[in-house]
């Protein structure tokens, strides 16, 4: 296999006058076919950095729709109530709640909710079609000028395929009355093609509250032009309902009051919709090119859940509705150039990012049994954004180059608030310097150096707010928190067929977002401390085999003395991930994945501690013939017993005479298998 040795593989066979030690190309079928990872020598720009082709993500099962970010190394995604909300996230030592500090973005869409109805960073990918993704570009750190708000730990970019090869039809059932059916093809249409899809989808689960799960996911994309010119527009439609069942308290488990699979409060539950508009337009050629790209997204979200029971009216109940409708508009823009300065190569880049979110209202409510009983505050709110960002790539060498980029983001906030005290407007910004370093290869071995400064932004009404919903004085927190990371890692091939990657990080944060288990959000808190290692491995064993093992160790800590103590509640501080694809034996193909992550701080003096999560995913196929196959999914194959995810905070259940501090905790679902039956034409 051919490396590539100076420069990325963005670049490979754009710009002709590089010197020979930038232009070597990269044999991208082998990659592909042999790797399902772009990840060669010279590809990224440190050593968490990669890309994950279609190819291996359409060999291996995933049992809800966010699970497509486990592809990322050491992420673990998980649920803590019904299949309709966002997924909870952990990666590098975070909890990292629904989305806050990991970016994610899809056709250049952010798919993270700032200023969310239910926690900051909101990231609901459940209305992508995960066989029209066609490849997820990955970073960690904030070492990229790209990158802005939500992006401290990382960031992933998802993109979509233009065209299939032939149409898709597929029917699938399986445990607990799962029904999916899927339609997707492409077509002619003028000068370019017109792909279309319809995703159908219900789902109870194994809860005693039937899921009821009713999800409808549409897309029509138009696509045009070649690697040099190509243009897109893309429609997007997702809407779905579900019931919900929510973390319960393990003593009521322990009791006998309810079972595992129980709810406490059998009324929870969501409606949830996105529909979107994006445009896409890039140029490249020899002296470098220029993209630019445009959305717009209206959603809206009713999301009924009961954490605490009865802790705040003993009467009626704590459920509460968090409800929103947002519209969101987008313009991007970047620019390269391809020059030299003193016979040196070199690649500048500028952009601009620009987003305004539009919540008309986000609100939340008092209620019983889904019904509206009092408002405990609902506000307008109008929040802007502008990002400019450059970049300098330099060829010093063809065992040297260097990426320096800065970034400054400006924000502005509007809120009129239903409460006197907490409307107004506020404004900040903040400049995020980077720098990457990449030395070799030597013996297909790559070393990196990174640092940089990000941060992410708080939630709108918190910046303005000066009483709290309940009466009492409030401080507004600061609207944009500064992150700063580094890193030193290594990658290598030099053992034909691995492709292993070695990572040290470190990340500070001047302030933690928590989860408020009787708000059900999350709260600023104190600065806090990360680091650890990540080693990541992918073996091609030979034309059929592919091996996969990902760990990641981390230490998180609040950096500021206090004598609740100094424990990050939910960081993660242990994850392994093991995998084997076969792709072609025959007519067979499958693959088997062992997912880890450890126990976890549930409270700041480490007093109380979730277990360990241990899950088994495994896939047998057949093909019947070019057009037919038949999948088999089988998702925790040893039925194991274990959360999905734990808080320790303080509930009341009827009948309880005073609060009590317990765990709280989201089980795994059972064993569950899924038959696909999938026809081409």
């Amino acid at each position: 296999m051919k490396k590539q040795s100076g420069m990325s593989l963005a670049l490979v066979g754009l710009f002709a006058s590089m010197p020979s030690y930038a232009t070597e190309t990269v044999d991208l079928d082998e990659v592909e076919v042999r790797a399902h990872y772009d990840n060669a020598i010279g590809s990224s720009d440190a050593a968490s950095e990669g890309k994950v082709n279609a190819s291996l993500i359409k060999s291996r099962p995933i049992a809800r729709i966010g699970e497509i970010l486990e592809f990322v190394p050491g992420m673990i995604v998980t649920q803590h109530s019904g299949s309709g909300k966002a997924n909870q996230f952990y990666l590098r030592g975070f909890n990292l709640d629904h989305g806050t500090d990991f970016a994610t973005y899809v056709e250049d869409m952010p798919v993270n909710m700032r200023t969310h109805a239910h926690g900051q960073g909101y990231t609901d990918l459940n209305f992508l079609i995960p066989e029209l993704v066609s490849h997820i570009h990955y970073k960690k750190g904030p070492y990229s000028a790209q990158e802005g708000d939500f992006s401290s730990a990382g960031a992933a970019r998802l993109h979509l395929l233009n065209q299939l090869p032939q149409g898709i039809a597929s029917l699938t059932v399986g445990s607990y009355d799962y029904q999916r059916m899927l339609l997707a093809n492409s077509v002619g249409l003028g000068e370019g093609h017109l792909l279309y899809a319809l995703d159908v989808n219900h789902y109870d689960g194994p809860w005693q509250v039937a899921e009821g799960v009713r999800k409808y996911n549409g897309l029509l994309r138009y696509s045009e032009g070649d690697a040099h010119d190509s243009t897109t527009l893309t429609a997007m439609a997702y809407h779905n309902r579900w019931n919900s069942t929510d973390q319960i308290p393990l003593r009521a488990v322990r009791s006998g009051q309810i079972g595992r699979f129980d709810a406490i409060d059998p009324t929870d539950g969501g409606d949830s919709s996105r529909y979107s508009l994006s445009f896409n337009k890039q140029h490249r050629d020899q002296h470098g090119g220029w993209q630019m790209s445009a959305y717009a997204v209206r959603s809206s979200l009713d999301l009924y859940s009961n954490f605490t029971y009865f802790l705040n009216d003993p009467v009626n109940g704590d459920q509460f509705n968090q409800s929103e409708k947002r519209t969101m508009l987008g313009v991007n823009l970047s620019k390269s150039w391809l020059g030299e300065l003193a016979g040196l190569t070199m690649e500048n880049k500028l952009g601009i990012q620009t987003r305004y979110d539009k919540l008309s209202p986000v609100a939340l409510y008092n209620t019983v049994n889904t019904q509206r009983i009092s408002l405990i505050r609902s506000d307008k709110v109008e929040e802007s954004s502008a990002g400019l960002y450059a970049e300098n790539t330099v060829w010093w060498h063809e065992k040297l180059r260097t990426v320096a980029g800065v970034r400054y983001d400006r924000y502005q906030f509007d809120v009129k608030s239903s409460i006197n005290g907490n409307s107004g407007n506020k404004g900040d910004g903040i400049t995020s310097p980077k720098l990457s370093v990449i030395f070799g290869p030597w013996a297909n071995t790559e070393l990196f150096y990174n640092i940089g400064k990000g941060f992410h932004s708080n939630d709108a009404r918190g910046t303005t707010q000066t009483v709290l919903p309940g009466g009492g004085v409030a401080t507004p927190v600061t609207p944009l928190v500064s992150t700063k990371g580094s890193e030193v890692g290594v990658r290598s091939e030099w053992i034909p067929g691995l492709q292993s990657s070695l990572a040290v990080w470190q990340l500070d944060i001047d302030s933690e977002l928590l989860f408020v288990g009787d708000a059900g959000e999350t709260e600023p808190s104190r600065a806090s401390r990360r680091y650890g290692v990540e080693w990541n491995n992918h073996y091609v064993v030979n034309d059929w085999l592919l091996l996969d093992m990902d760990l990641a160790l981390s230490k998180a800590r609040f950096t500021h003395t206090d004598p609740a103590g100094q424990y990050i509640p939910g960081a993660i501080n242990k994850v392994a991930l093991l995998g084997a694809t076969v792709t072609n034996w025959g007519n067979w193909f499958g693959s088997v994945q062992l997912r880890y992550f450890g126990p976890r701080p549930l409270i700041e003096d480490n007093s109380v501690r979730s277990n360990s999560t241990f899950l088994t995913y495994a896939r047998v196929g057949y093909r019947y013939n070019p057009k037919t196959t038949m999948t088999l999914d089988i998702f925790n194959l040893f039925d194991r017993k274990a959360s999905d995810i734990d808080y320790f905070y303080e509930s009341q259940l009827k009948g309880e005479a005073v609060p009590v501090n317990d765990i709280h905790f989201h089980p795994v679902e059972p064993r569950a298998a899924r038959l696909t039956v999938t026809y081409q034409f």
